[in-house]
């Protein structure tokens, strides 16, 4: 096999692992907000961008656009589409913290659907390396892969997804040491 074509088996392969994780992840925040829309719901409405009557069908446009982002990386043809609204949903979630952040308003809980946590500058730059992330697999081409390659993009995307799982409780842990600190918890 020649080098070029080395280069573009690597790319499908870093697409699909891409793809993979972000299908892994959207499942679970889809799940975890949809599982309890209560609560959620009030996760976005302590963000204070929207009026009250606008809350929970945005609330349920989130959900709807996560799946679709978990819906469209199955699609033969979608994971472009799909990578490109996960970038976009994980930038609209950062813009709602920076605006949060900038207002002073720290006691927000991230909603993010993981560990339990408020939101902190530090998940802003998770949420800006994710996007990045799924920007690079959105660019990468796509190809048909057979079952080895499949294999090792869904075992690279599932190592991908258990660092990010342990990197979010480690933000979360963090973020109630400082509260804890600060006698706000």
């Amino acid at each position: 096999m020649s080098a070029l074509a080395d280069g573009a088996a690597m790319a499908a392969l870093a697409s699909a692992a891409v793809a993979a994780f972000a299908a892994f992840l959207f499942a679970r925040a889809a799940l975890h907000k949809g599982w309890d829309f209560t609560a959620f719901t009030g996760f976005v409405q302590d963000y204070a961008l929207l009026p009250e009557r606008l809350v929970k069908p945005a609330s349920a446009a989130l959900i709807g656009a996560e799946g679709a982002v978990v819906g469209l990386m199955l699609l033969p043809g979608g994971r472009a589409f799909g990578l490109i609204l996960a970038a976009a949903l994980v930038g609209l979630y950062a813009v709602g913290m920076g605006v949060n952040l900038a207002r002073g308003r720290r006691h927000v809980e991230c909603g993010c659907g993981g560990a339990v946590q408020p939101i902190t500058p530090a998940l802003l730059v998770r949420n800006a390396v994710l996007a990045g992330l799924f920007l690079f697999g959105a660019a990468l081409p796509a190809a048909g892969l057979g079952l080895a390659e499949t294999l090792a993009a869904l075992a690279a995307a599932l190592i991908a997804f258990a660092g990010y799982v342990m990197a979010d409780q480690l933000l979360s842990n963090a973020a109630y040491l400082v509260r804890r600190e600060q006698g706000t918890h």
